[in-house]
């Protein structure tokens, strides 16, 4: 059976780095379109499936952080970011709006595709992507087992390491984590998704030894990362 070629939309105003792109996309064996506006490419989307989107921050329309923000209310697809804007607050920003990753320009093609592949097969697009069974999720039960078994989960603590397991390998930011714990997370800060990692970890420990599956970020928050298959 032939295999499925990605089919990668490339966000950018800038039209000389997008053909730079598109050209780098074509030689590594993927399919690629192009938007130069961020509202044409939010109604694209919004009518086409993606397997991933390469996302400029600076956009005509909309920006890239708000087209982020709404493409989020409908897709998971993975979205990398490509921005001038090199300060923290503008990276966590794009990480905020549900982007999976960010390059700052200038950038290497090469750099860029070496990320598109990395998140295609954390998305399980590759059919070599092997998919975890040391963690198990059941969304009926609200229950997770690790290599057989249960975690003894609190409600926020499922809906947070359930959320992680999905999405490997993605970033979350504390306040996206936060965003998950409850409908109202404003008077929280980033100590309490400190304090219900600990603890999930601590929970993990005591059926296994895979409690370094959840991963910190420096300066971010966590990931997931499996090891175990």
């Amino acid at each position: 059976m032939k295999e499925k070629t990605a089919h990668i939309l490339v966000v950018e105003d800038d039209l000389k780095i997008a053909q730079v792109l598109r050209d780098y996309l074509h030689a590594a064996g993927y399919v690629s379109e192009h938007s130069d506006h961020g509202q044409r490419a939010l109604e694209r989307l919004q009518t086409q499936a993606f397997d991933l989107v390469l996302l400029d921050r600076m956009l005509p329309g909309i920006d890239g952080v708000q087209l982020c923000q709404r493409l989020r209310s409908f897709s998971q697809v993975p979205v990398i970011m490509l921005t001038a804007m090199i300060e923290e607050d503008d990276k966590l920003d794009g990480l905020e709006a549900g982007a999976d990753d960010y390059v700052c320009k200038p950038f290497s093609p090469r750099e860029v595709v070496a990320r598109v592949k990395a998140q295609l097969r954390r998305s399980a697009f590759l059919p070599t992507q092997k998919q975890t069974s040391a963690f198990v999720v059941n969304e009926l039960n609200m229950s997770i087992t690790a290599k057989g078994n249960a975690l003894n989960l609190t409600p926020v603590e499922f809906r947070l390491l359930s959320a992680m397991i999905t999405h490997p390998g993605r970033v979350y930011t504390r306040q996206q984590l936060l965003n998950l714990t409850s409908e109202d997370y404003r008077d929280s800060g980033d100590r309490t998704i400190d304090s219900h990692i600990k603890n999930i970890r601590k929970k993990i420990a005591q059926v296994s030894d895979l409690a370094d599956s959840l991963q910190s970020v420096y300066g971010v928050g966590y990931r997931f990362e499996c090891s175990e298959f």
